[in-house]
């Protein structure tokens, strides 16, 4: 398993002045950082891609629909600007040397119309999907899919609700994403979530319940490993939390407290902790065999 950090622990749009972030993030221990970013135009991908690498990192990058956006919306205009912005996101985690875009991509986080989807809205997002596929494959990305809570999204809150999505995509380059945080609230077990998408799963977010440090609250995470230990998941496991310092990310995520002294703090013990975790999983494994 990699283990990264993603970005919006110090800013919502990473970019060139960045950087030197790099270097503290190598010396923490991290395998890869996660780059977020919500607007890709001027994003300088090649050349972050070239300062992720010289310090030894592997990059990943996150991002999401925002505003109207939706994949599943009635407008096609609306559909197609989706589309568009998703293309867009593909090309640029290849220029930056990402195999994985990874975030909510169905429809906008904070879009909630009041209501359960429809049944046409589900077909129009499987099919927004699947015509990006081509693209995926050319690029050699995987879009891996989160499903948010029902606070933040009324279209695809829980793990099996994604596994029948994907499952209806049919296609190795279109995953899901797990996110301790939202499965925290919409789901009864988290061992049974990560089961319930098998090997749909492509892409982990680690956080506690209240977005902190992972390790202080009451997230499952012996259950979460040793779910992940049987599904066989070995990709990234990446500490996604929000800097409550970050006005646009504070705002977004009702981010009004600290989770931890500092940014630093929270990435440097929050990676201790899953490492330690991950690595008694594969000891009661071995110990079972």
């Amino acid at each position: 398993m990699k283990f990264g950090v993603n970005t919006l622990l110090w800013t919502a749009s990473f970019s060139l002045e960045d950087v030197p972030l790099l270097e503290r993030i190598r010396q923490w221990g991290f395998d890869g950082v996660e780059i977020a970013r919500y607007d890709f135009r001027a994003f300088p991908a090649r050349v972050l891609r070239e300062a992720v690498r010289n310090e030894g990192l592997e990059p990943a990058l996150c991002s999401a629909l925002t505003g109207e956006l939706s994949l599943a919306a009635e407008s096609a205009e609306t559909r197609r600007a989706a589309a568009d912005f998703l293309r867009r996101a593909i090309e640029a985690a290849a220029e930056l040397g990402s195999s994985v875009l990874a975030g909510p991509f169905v429809s906008a986080v904070g879009l909630l119309p009041g209501r359960r989807p429809a049944e046409d809205e589900w077909k129009r997002a499987v099919e927004g999907v699947a015509e990006l596929v081509p693209l995926l494959r050319e690029h050699d990305v995987t879009l891996a899919l989160e499903p948010l809570n029902r606070f933040e999204t009324y279209l695809l809150n829980t793990c099996a609700e994604m596994r029948r999505f994907c499952d209806e995509v049919h296609d190795p380059y279109v995953g899901a994403l797990f996110d301790t945080f939202h499965a925290n609230i919409e789901e009864k077990c988290f061992g049974e979530a990560v089961r319930a998408l098998g090997p749909r799963l492509q892409h982990l977010h680690a956080c506690e319940n209240d977005r902190g440090t992972p390790g202080t609250g009451h997230v499952a995470w012996d259950e979460v490993f040793a779910a992940l230990r049987e599904t066989g998941y070995d990709g990234w496991c990446v500490i996604e939390s929000f800097g409550s310092r970050v006005p646009e990310i504070a705002a977004a995520a009702c981010v009004w407290r600290d989770f931890a002294p500092d940014a630093e703090t929270l990435a440097r013990e929050g990676l201790a902790f899953l490492r330690d975790a991950a690595a008694r999983a594969m000891g009661a494994a071995a110990s079972a065999v």
